[in-house]
């Protein structure tokens, strides 16, 4: 079948009227989420998941993904406004959004932020029409020892790549491994670290792992740092958003390259928006004429951040669905949540499911140009709800996380590992260690397991097996590339520090 074909079949799912109202309470609760700062979209996915169960596969993940790049559009107009980012690659966007906020052209702002948004989230839905389906094709051709490889290589890329110590990384992505150990062994039916509890006999439970470790972590950790004063409210008019034609064309060739730039970034495993937005705001630096004026308030230094920052997310979805590895955090919780709706990702959903893959990728677009149709007009509305307190916000947000962790299995003793999880998660927090490769080893820890397993059972335990393919062996030299390097690049820091000494 042709794109055309395919296309024309996921329109026809994603614009069916129910399909197209969960897309748009996604994109607007996830909007609602990037506004607000310190939630985050996992805790808002998180507590989503349990209502998808009553829904369809393929619009439940409508909900959860509108819900993703919903918050990367509403991150932006804390960040302009307050220089507050709603999301960590908003702070991209408060090195020139803020100063032009102080230069009173904050409406103009947000006004090209948004169609920079829009257009990013264009470029990359484009990418990953075009890519997905031979990437897809090529992906049938891996066996055990290449999917073991690749799956390694997104693991470790994931702890590496993240911010801070690559060691706290690593050690986190080992504690990830060791959580999906716990339940029953597929191979042998013996239970494994269960504690003699029965409630562990199946796992611990996806849904409560994320909601402690990322919701009530980042609830706990916002409420220990946060100001009980309210920021002030403003308002804005439609018409004093838009730019002069020169803003408007100064923003256009930033927003093409941030769009590029966050579409490869994305597609990356161990990447993510975040990366995505400051990596484009250093390369327009580096590309333009007068470098000195980013910093006091240039649209060059919001439109391609925010270009970069949404076209990422929608192009994490192409090693997500094509091959079954997670880019971050996010996209390992989709991967669950596909997994739990007996949705297998990987080379064989196109052509086994392809209404739910092209009903979703469709879906894409009718987010955002809904995302287009309500973001303008409801600013207003965001900055006002910026102006509730945070003691009064996140206790209510905790009692939801409470109920929608319970509300899975109507099950008690899941909300307690999720408070549990939420207690660990703000010791981590505080300690700096990242909560996101927890969460990628829980969910590609049985996968990798079980490809190591399959490959040293069909060679008779010849661990050559693992290098029997060209594939399998770039992905393991990249894996040991991916862990050498960091230290490499401490040792030779440490050798620059030494001799500035000298």
């Amino acid at each position: 079948m042709s794109v055309f074909h395919d296309l024309a079949m996921g329109f026809g799912i994603a614009l069916q009227p129910t399909a197209i109202l969960i897309c748009f309470a996604g994109v607007l609760l996830g909007t609602f989420v990037g506004v607000l700062p310190g939630i985050g979209a996992l805790a808002a996915i998180s507590l989503c998941l349990p209502l998808t169960y009553y829904m369809l596969p393929v619009h439940g993940l409508i909900l959860l993904a509108g819900i993703f790049y919903g918050a990367q559009y509403g991150s932006s107009t804390a960040a302009i406004l307050l220089n507050i980012p709603g999301t960590p690659s908003a702070a991209a966007t408060c090195l020139d959004g803020f100063p032009l906020s102080k230069k009173g052209r904050a409406g103009q702002a947000l006004f090209v932020v948004t169609l920079a948004s829009f257009f990013g989230g264009c470029v990359a839905i484009i990418l990953l029409i075009v890519f997905a389906p031979p990437l897809a094709r090529f992906a049938l051709s891996f066996g055990a020892p290449e999917y073991f490889a690749v799956m390694l290589l997104g693991l470790i890329a994931a702890s590496t790549a993240s911010s801070g110590s690559a060691a706290k990384g690593l050690a986190m992505v080992v504690l990830g491994l060791g959580l999906g150990m716990v339940g029953t062994d597929v191979t042998s039916g013996t239970y494994r670290f269960t504690l003699g509890m029965v409630e562990l006999t199946d796992g611990i439970n996806l849904v409560a792992l994320a909601m402690g470790l990322f919701g009530i972590a980042e609830v706990l950790t916002n409420l220990a740092s946060s100001e009980s004063a309210a920021p002030p409210a403003r308002s804005f008019r439609l018409r004093e958003m838009l730019p002069t034609r020169r803003e408007a064309k100064d923003s256009v060739r930033p927003a093409i390259r941030g769009s590029l730039i966050g579409s490869a970034v994305g597609a990356l495993p161990g990447t993510g928006p975040a990366i995505a937005a400051f990596l484009a705001y250093a390369i327009e630096k580096r590309v333009s004429r007068h470098p000195e004026r980013f910093g006091t308030g240039v649209f060059e230094g919001i439109a391609a951040p925010e270009a970069a920052n949404n076209a990422s997310v929608q192009a994490a979805f192409i090693p997500t669905l094509c091959i079954g590895i997670p880019g971050d955090a996010v996209m390992a919780f989709m991967l669950g949540a596909m997994i739990i709706h007996g949705i297998v990702p990987g080379p064989q959903l196109i052509s086994e499911q392809p209404e739910m893959f092209w009903g979703l990728v469709s879906s894409f677009w009718v987010g955002n140009v809904l995302l287009l149709l309500i973001t303008l007009p409801l600013i207003g509305f965001w900055v006002r709800i910026l102006s509730i307190p945070r003691q009064y916000l996140y206790p209510t947000i905790l009692f939801l996380i409470c109920v929608g962790v319970y509300s899975v299995n109507n099950n008690v003793f899941d909300v307690f590992v999720a408070v549990a999880f939420g207690l660990l998660g703000f010791v981590m927090n505080s300690l700096r260690y990242p909560v996101a490769p927890v969460l990628l080893g829980y969910i590609l820890g049985p996968l990798i397991e079980e490809n190591f397993r399959r490959t040293l059972f069909i060679s008779n335990g010849d661990v050559t097996a693992f290098a029997s393919s060209p594939v399998s062996i770039i992905f393991l030299a990249l894996s040991v590339l991916a862990l050498v390097w960091p230290l490499y690049s401490h040792r030779r820091a440490l050798r620059r520090a030494r001799s500035a000494e000298v």
